[in-house]
This record gives structure tokens, sequence and C-alpha cells, in this order.
């Protein structure tokens, strides 16, 4: 199995993004503390399904991991702070803040 992987339903999970874009800024103000599950892995940072808003996407870039850090693993529990909301892909921006669990 490749480590890395897309979220299994990123092109729908992005559309549904897309229509609730305004809604999820204002559910997750930068500053926000948040939690979620990995639902996909790549090189550069880890997708995030966030609890309590189904229809954001969020992103945990490798920059915006803990110092000393490996990406989670898929379905692992994260927590971190939204630091961002890019607005160009409808993904809020994570910095995962605590380190991630390896086992789902």
């Amino acid at each position: 199995m490749n480590e890395y992987s897309w979220p299994p339903d990123y092109a729908a999970d992005s559309k549904r993004a897309e229509a609730a874009w305004l809604a999820t800024c204002i559910s997750l103000p930068i500053g926000s503390l948040v939690t979620g599950t990995v639902i996909g892995r790549q090189p550069f940072g880890v997708f995030l399904k966030i609890d309590g808003v189904p229809d954001a996407v969020g992103l945990a870039e490798i920059t915006a991991l803990p110092s000393g850090s490996d990406l989670p693993r898929l379905h692992a529990q994260v927590s971190g702070e939204v630091i961002w909301h890019a607005e160009h892909n409808h993904q809020v921006k994570i910095r995962l803040t605590l380190p991630p669990s390896s086992t789902p």
C-alpha cells in the first residue's frame, strides 16, 4: 500500500467545502482549536475531516507540524489550531498542536 493517498471523496469534499465556505470561516475563525481525523496524506501534509464541521476540509502542511514529528498516519486523531483560511481552494489551514496518535 502506498503511504500517500488523496481523501477518498476529494472531488465531492471540495465541492461541499466550496458551498459551505462562508459558514466554515464563521464557525472556525483563526485561532480556533480543533480536533479531527486524517483522511488523506501527501508529502506536503495531511488532509483532515474537522470534528463538528462536516463540510470543512482541513490541511496541516509539513511546515505546520510540531517540531520533530512525522506526518500523522491515515485515520489518526489529531488536534490543532486554525491558522489560515485558504479561499482559493476552500481549505482551513491547521497547525497541529499535539503529536498525532499513530493508531486509528
